[in-house]
């Protein structure tokens, strides 16, 4: 027997706002298909949940379904699905689209049922109803469950007593289960199934066919998960996806080899330290010759769809982030790599908002007050190397300020200690500047900010 098993296809999925993308989840879908399950002639398919993306499912994503299942139905190879979160009917409705789809005979979508006491009932399929809890194909019988999210350890007890009373001796029993793994979590803060509750079930299954986590993992050549078919977000992108190539051989041994061979799109993360650029034209000169050095490069030629890539900005931003041409930065990457999509994240940090990063908050209150100081005067990056120098002329511009002193002989400070910052102008930049130029000079733009921070100073302290 020869079956192959797949999870969290994800039809209709957009990210991006990209249609290409929509397109990616079916090229998987049909590639999986055509080259593993109809050229293997497997006995059947399982879909462990999460077919579609969403419950309102969109045209075009219905058409990739069916254009799907009609070549599997031409095949004679059945598709047995359960219903994954993403599956589910709405609340104003008794059907969802897997449902429809059973009831066209597309899929056998497998659903436990309930006994008029409420308690779980496994039904065998029935073929003119299109509906049943479990089905017989091959030398398989197959059992289907329902998503039950955080009441998963609860619901299991509960499903293996009602297995007990439906399993059968002569066949190699399957399992088909959507939940999350205790230990193989993407996201580690949500409630998974516990591995205790799930091994459980070992003395009733041979085999339990997992789906909901986005990533491949096996537990004791039993239970299989084996991931989404495309990554939906760029999270996702480097844990190991496919699908499950199963063989059982009439001592009831598997054989599961898990298959990433099909078309995917290629995804790229790089990350650059914005830290020290002196303006946004250091950070997008640096930027694209991060892109140039490590970026994936398209060829028009191959086969394989374009990247997917994701440009990080890190560190502490030495002006003001409006600065920063994102749009410019991003079409100059695509530009260089032929990428299908270029993203840039800003995650860099303002310094106005690493004042005092990691100074210990038992410090002295003068010392405080200066480092806070000093790195308000650093966050521009042309007084950095005077910025305690300067921090310590603010620091004493308050003293006096606070001691009543006459505002001309505090300017007077400020003038002398600033005089070192004129002569440090080279006459080279003296004379790039011409005279109706409107920016500030040097000079002009230090006293304006020490000024502002030691009114800062003196405003804390009233």
């Amino acid at each position: 027997m020869k079956f192959l098993h797949l999870a969290d296809v994800h039809l209709g999925c957009r990210r991006y706002n990209l249609e290409e993308r929509t397109k990616d989840f079916f090229r998987a879908w049909n590639d999986v298909i055509r080259n593993h399950a109809i050229a293997n002639r497997v006995d059947f398919i399982l879909v462990a949940g999460d077919f579609f993306d969403r419950r309102n499912v969109e045209p075009q994503a219905m058409n990739h379904a069916i254009a799907g299942l009609e070549q599997l139905k031409e095949a004679g190879i059945p598709v047995v699905t359960i219903e994954g979160n993403h599956d589910q009917r709405g609340a104003t409705s008794d059907f969802s689209w897997l449902r429809s789809l059973s009831q066209w005979g597309f899929i056998k979508l497998l659903e436990p049922g309930r006994d008029e006491e409420g308690h779980i009932e496994l039904v065998p399929w029935n073929e003119e109803e299109r509906a049943g809890s479990y089905i017989d194909i091959a030398d398989a019988r197959i059992f289907g469950s329902n998503w039950y999210g955080t009441s998963a350890t609860a619901a299991i007890p509960v499903l293996a007593d009602a297995l007990r009373r439906s399993i059968s001796d002569g066949r190699f029993n399957i399992l088909m289960l959507h939940t999350d793994v205790e230990g193989h979590t993407i996201r580690p803060m949500i409630p998974a199934l516990p591995l205790a509750k799930l091994n459980e079930l070992k003395q009733l299954v041979h085999y339990v066919a997992l789906g909901h986590t986005h990533k491949n993992f096996s537990l004791d050549n039993w239970a299989f998960n084996p991931g989404s078919l495309e990554p939906t977000s760029i999270d996702e992108y480097r844990e190991e996806r496919g699908a499950y190539l199963v063989e059982v051989d009439e001592h009831r041994n598997i054989k599961a080899e898990h298959i990433r061979d099909y078309i995917q799109r290629p995804f790229q993360r790089l990350s650059f330290d914005v830290s020290g650029a002196r303006d946004a034209d250091e950070v997008f000169d640096g930027v694209l010759e991060k892109v140039k050095q490590e970026g994936r490069v398209h060829k028009s030629e191959s086969d394989e769809p374009a990247p997917i890539i994701e440009i990080t900005l890190r560190g502490h931003l030495g002006f003001k982030n409006s600065l920063l041409n994102m749009n410019r930065m991003r079409e100059e990457a695509q530009g260089l790599t032929g990428a299908l999509h270029v993203m840039i994240r800003n995650q860099s940090v303002p310094v106005e908002y690493a004042v005092a990063a990691g100074m210990d908050v038992n410090a002295p209150r003068e010392e405080r007050e200066m480092r806070i100081i000093e790195d308000l005067i650093a966050r521009d990056n042309r007084y950095k190397s005077r910025a305690h120098e300067f921090a310590r002329l603010v620091v004493k511009a308050k003293q006096q300020a606070l001691g009543d002193e006459e505002p001309e002989k505090i300017l007077e400070l400020i003038s002398q200690t600033l005089e070192g910052q004129a002569v440090g102008e080279t006459a080279e930049t003296a004379g790039d500047r011409k005279p109706d130029d409107d920016q500030q000079s040097p000079t002009a733009a230090a006293l304006s900010a020490i000024e502002r921070s030691a009114a800062t100073a003196v405003m804390s302290d009233k």
